[in-house]
């Protein structure tokens, strides 16, 4: 796992992800058996959905009468907790979609399974007996409700994340929400919508994203990942020839590149991480008006990026343009002085996008270090 870790750097529940592949949830689908005959190929996977409390159960009912599968247990607890022990000893990080309206129903649930698991509230199910249950949809537009199950997960010491579905409210302005309530993951069924959702939800927030629906060709994954998702998920296309094919495309670029979610430049269309991809500014160009947003100065940007990168292999470079491999832009972008620098340095550019990453993290952890403020849930 370490060399998973060495290629992703990605962890979950403080656990290595070993590829940034997750199984998303399908009720009455989604359970130990069918993760582990994928195990080899995904990093997560959300068993469930599970409905936890008696109305979600109720309505779980009504949708088997009506046609769909669902997870029916004597014992909701005992029966997660089964499917969840099934995984120990694979390489999956686990979580559980849970539906439910009552944060007191999640926290009991907690309570019983410990903090192994990551604890994922549905709010994405768009069933009408669910919806009626107070879970779901609904509490994409009860913010306050959803927010406070989030803080009932947290109080027990948990992973939490969110599954949400774009197109129902502001996003933004949720995901600051669920942040200030303590959210770990937002788990974003995109709908029809391109990477512009993605990219503003990591523009408006530190917490892990992962990016759902249709993730089922290379080149729809690598757009969300370049735009700011950290995961993808599938769930009706999770076969196994499909999920062979896209773990092996992005270990094999991950391998080439060192950075498998490296930004789009930030004049291209980047998230906010792509500022480590950044020049000083000295001209008109999008750097301007994305730090006025961030109300950060010239002044402020420069020392940030000066004393992010010193005593590291960045600092150096006096022959590129700006005297400073800081302040150079992205390996796949032509340049004779970056390429002369690195080599003259010994330092190839799969280590150079490793240390691009690490400065991103530095500047992403400096812009949401005062946390979100006082949002409203």
């Amino acid at each position: 796992m370490m060399e998973a870790y060495e290629r992703f750097e990605l962890l979950m529940n403080q656990q290595i992800v070993r590829t940034p592949i997750a199984l998303a949830s399908m009720a009455g689908v989604v359970d130990a058996a069918y993760v582990l005959q994928r195990a080899g190929h995904v990093g997560a996977a959300f068993l469930g959905g599970f409905s936890i409390d008696e109305e979600t159960i109720l309505a779980s009912h009504d949708l088997a009468e009506a046609g769909r599968t669902e997870f029916f247990f004597d014992n909701p607890v005992e029966g997660i907790r089964t499917e969840v022990e099934k995984l120990k000893g694979s390489d999956v990080v686990a979580g559980v979609n849970l539906r439910g309206g009552k944060p007191d129903a999640f926290a009991a649930l907690a309570d019983e399974i410990g903090d192994t698991v990551i604890y994922e509230i549905d709010a994405h199910c768009r069933q009408k007996p669910m919806i009626d249950a107070g879970t779901g949809e609904y509490l994409l537009t009860h913010h306050h409700d959803l927010c406070d199950i989030v803080r009932a997960l947290k109080r027990m010491d948990t992973c939490v994340s969110v599954k949400m579905r774009v197109g129902l409210t502001d996003e933004r302005a949720l995901a600051k929400a669920l942040w200030k309530a303590g959210a770990d993951i937002i788990h974003i069924d995109l709908m029809d919508s391109g990477h512009q959702k993605i990219r503003q939800i990591r523009n408006a927030v530190p917490l892990q994203i992962i990016a759902n629906n249709s993730m089922h060709s290379y080149d729809r994954v690598m757009d969300q990942f370049s735009h700011g998702a950290d995961l993808v998920s599938l769930a009706r296309r999770a076969d196994l020839h499909t999920l062979k094919g896209l773990d092996a495309a992005i270990r094999r670029y991950a391998d080439e590149v060192g950075w498998y979610n490296a930004p789009k430049q930030l004049c291209r269309g980047g998230d906010l991480r792509s500022l480590t991809f950044c020049c000083m500014p000295v001209k008109e160009c999008p750097l301007l008006p994305a730090l006025k947003g961030l109300d950060m100065s010239r002044d402020e940007y420069l020392t940030l990026k000066k004393g992010a990168t010193k005593e590291t292999v960045l600092e150096g470079g006096s022959h590129t343009c700006f005297g400073s491999l800081a302040w150079c832009c992205k390996s796949s972008t032509p340049c004779m002085f970056r390429d002369m620098t690195l080599q003259n340095l010994g330092i190839s550019k799969v280590a150079y996008m490793k240390e691009k990453r690490h400065l991103a993290q530095k500047i992403m952890e400096e812009i949401f270090h005062e946390g979100p403020g006082e949002i409203p849930c």
